[in-house]
């Protein structure tokens, strides 16, 4: 079973530069695209940032764009979401999601097969 599991969530001040970590276990392509959503309470979850396997292209949101660097480490099967400068309105259920693909990458929920269980960012002004 492929398991997704997001660490690094909790209360910062505004301003402030946490990561985000997301290990990929089971039997999964560490060469897959992977991409990093948010969800703040009443509304739909957003693409955030996303990152191909095999050149590591990268999309984000315009939102975070210039703040937040997604990257990731195909030996440890991991990625990363680096936040930088952040505001009120990022605070969200942060959520990672593997897309079963190599190349290409996606902006939409329904493209990614498995998703971490959320962790809490709550910016405080």
């Amino acid at each position: 079973q492929v398991q997704l599991v997001e660490s690094g969530g909790g209360l910062v001040q505004a301003g402030g530069s946490p990561r985000l970590s997301c290990p990929v276990s089971g039997p999964t392509e560490r060469s897959y695209s992977m991409g990093w959503f948010r969800q703040a309470p009443g509304k739909e979850r957003e693409s955030v940032a996303a990152i191909s396997g095999r050149r590591g292209s990268t999309n984000y949101a315009d939102s975070v764009k210039g703040r937040f660097t997604i990257s990731r480490d195909n030996a440890k099967n991991t990625v990363y979401l680096q936040m930088n400068s952040l505001k009120p309105e990022d605070t969200a259920v942060y959520f990672c999601a593997r897309r079963p693909t190599i190349s290409t990458i996606s902006t939409m929920t329904a493209s990614y097969d498995y998703w971490g269980q959320g962790t809490q960012v709550t910016v405080s002004s």
